[in-house]
């Protein structure tokens, strides 16, 4: 039987690596795959990429998409074999229940990987909801300057200022968001500066 699985972890973990890993080895199977990303990261054009250098060609996918008539599709090819979310933070609800469907109903396994919380240690509503629905939890893990295991992450301006405040989701990448563990997410935030 198929899962629903929630690889999550901070930025700068090999999220996207693991993803592009995973649909390698299906399509090195001979397996069909459908990959998306989210439509708010413009930085990929239609593609998951990593940053060692690696993509793929992905969907778009914003809170209007609906996963289950693609998918429905992948299943009735000759070779189905999953279906992958990257960005998986930017999910609704609705969509993580249909991904449930997907798993159950179609029997497809639907690997999902995004981030936990945003820069103010705040659940993303995707996140949430993979949290609560996904059959199979699973964190990827990376380290903070310290050596610790990084569970959060923390959002500087050009001066290299902590920020405090502002929209959860603004894209970025090493020069915007920095892993911490706990005790200097918070000791950054304390301090205004990393």
């Amino acid at each position: 039987m198929a899962k629903l699985y929630f690889y999550y972890s901070t930025m700068n973990a090999g999220k996207s690596t693991a993803l592009l890993q995973a649909n390698h080895n299906y399509r090195e199977r001979g397996m069909a795959t459908l990959v998306y990303t989210a439509a708010v990261d413009v930085r990929g054009g239609g593609r998951v990429h990593s940053r060692i250098g690696i993509g793929a060609n992905a969907l778009a996918y914003d809170a209007a998409t609906d996963f289950f008539a693609a998918a429905r599709e992948l299943r009735a090819a000759p070779a189905a074999g999953c279906v992958l979310i990257d960005e998986a933070q930017f999910l609704v609800e609705s969509q993580v229940r249909t991904l449930g469907r997907i798993a159950d109903e179609l029997d497809l396994p639907v690997l999902c990987y995004g981030l936990r919380t945003d820069f103010r240690g705040r659940l993303f509503a995707g996140s949430a909801a993979l949290l609560g629905w996904a059959d199979s939890l699973v964190e990827i893990r990376t380290i903070c300057h310290c050596g610790r295991k990084a569970t959060m992450v923390v959002r500087v301006d050009a001066n290299g200022a902590v920020e405090a405040d502002g929209a959860q989701v603004e894209i970025g990448g090493n020069e915007r968001y920095i892993p911490l563990c706990r005790l200097h997410f918070e000791a950054a935030h304390s301090n205004g500066r990393l």
